[in-house]
């Protein structure tokens, strides 16, 4: 009997909710938002005469034909203030409630080795590294690896005494997946086997596909690092509410900020805070408290311990002078920020531990702008003067 596979499952005849249908879209600019409009302000067939809130929290309604219509409330409130503008397209605050949602379902597990006895942190580092490899070479989006990580962590977290020879398996399988949901053009299947250098066969890869998206419960659209990071720096740069769909940021800017998220997303303590407070904290190396706040509502004492964190890897990376840059063939300019790139991250990782180490016997002061600063003349644009 043919298989069944993961693409086929969004022609079933039930409905499925947002997050559990795997299905390929175009592939998102580095300003996307991705989440649905809740509509608050629909309209009834009836004519409401009154309305009452029953002690469950519902609200019923009451029409001149006798029909109760029960609404539930299905928005939240924010955990704090949203920093999106006006929108011409959908509420704002509509759109910074479902973010903070999603934000709080999908969680992640940084005791999941424990899990694990014959596994080691060490191995989750050059796994992913390796994934970033990969990503860099078929030229991936950023996106993609970031949701691969993602995946990755979670399924981990659901499993039991994983053997290291499966990992290769589980990391390219969740490479596979986050593929077919970023990517316009996603490599083969046989692409994905032929990099494991036969380590991993296509019928395992497909095997493995189903298993993880069972274990996932089909919960394949988290807010990422790198969403959140685009989504701080296009409030911080934008100017027209009309252009919120369009980067208005500096390419290089992003890609340096990113290269520090990089690394600091293959040491496992980065599983101890949520996606939007590494993105804010790696920002604030190049910016400052206010500026972050403003884009991200976090108040300082809600990063520091985040910013403290990361003051080692900060300082390595700019003592290696960031990674170089490259230039894709067939990859369209404006686009050249979203392909993930790889450098010698383990090399930089080994050293930020040990700065890390040395930083443990002393306080040191997290200080804005510890990174280059970008041009003087895009200083004003950012709206910091600490850059």
């Amino acid at each position: 009997m043919p298989r069944k596979s993961a693409r086929t499952e969004e022609h079933s005849t039930k409905p499925a909710k947002p997050d559990e249908v795997l299905r390929p879209r175009k592939r998102k600019t580095s300003a996307t938002i991705d989440c649905w409009k809740i509509n608050t302000n629909r309209v009834s067939p009836y004519r409401f005469i009154s309305s009452r809130k029953n002690p469950d929290g519902n609200i019923t309604a009451y029409s001149t034909s006798n029909i109760h219509c029960k609404f539930k409330s299905v928005l939240v409130t924010p955990a704090r203030a949203s920093p999106l503008p006006a929108l011409c397209w959908a509420n704002g605050d509509d759109v910074w409630n479902v973010l903070l949602k999603k934000e709080q379902m999908y969680l992640r597990d940084k005791d999941f080795f424990q899990k694990h006895p014959l596994l080691q942190p060490k191995m989750r580092t050059i796994l992913l590294d390796w994934l970033m490899e990969v990503c860099d070479v078929y030229k991936l989006q950023r996106e993609t690896f970031y949701l691969a990580q993602d995946y990755f962590d979670r399924f981990m977290a659901t499993q039991n005494n994983v053997v290291k020879t499966r990992l290769q398996l589980i990391g390219i399988s969740t490479l596979f997946i986050a593929a077919k949901l970023e990517e316009i053009y996603p490599p083969k299947l046989h692409q994905f086997a032929s990099v494991t250098d036969g380590a991993c066969t296509e019928e395992e890869i497909l095997d493995m596909e189903l298993v993880i998206l069972k274990a996932l419960k089909w919960s394949l659209c988290p807010v990422t690092v790198v969403s959140w990071l685009n989504i701080y720096m296009q409030v911080a740069y934008l100017k027209e509410m009309y252009e919120v769909l369009v980067p208005q940021y500096p390419q290089e800017i992003f890609i340096k900020v990113m290269e520090l998220l990089d690394l600091c997303i293959l040491d496992l303590k980065c599983l101890k805070f949520l996606y939007g407070v590494v993105a804010a904290s790696a920002l604030y190396f190049f910016s400052s408290c206010d500026l972050v706040h403003k884009v991200s509502g976090f108040e300082w004492s809600e990063i520091e311990g985040c910013v403290q964190w990361m003051i080692p890897f900060a300082m390595t990376l700019r003592e290696a002078g960031g990674v170089k840059r490259r230039n894709w063939i067939g990859i369209y300019p404006e686009d050249m920020h979203n392909i993930q790139m790889h450098s010698n991250y383990l090399v930089l990782l080994d050293k930020a531990h040990s700065k890390q180490a040395l930083l443990l016997e002393q306080s040191s002061p997290a200080l804005p702008g510890l990174l280059t600063p970008p041009q003087s003349g895009k200083k004003q644009n950012y709206g910091c003067g600490s850059l």
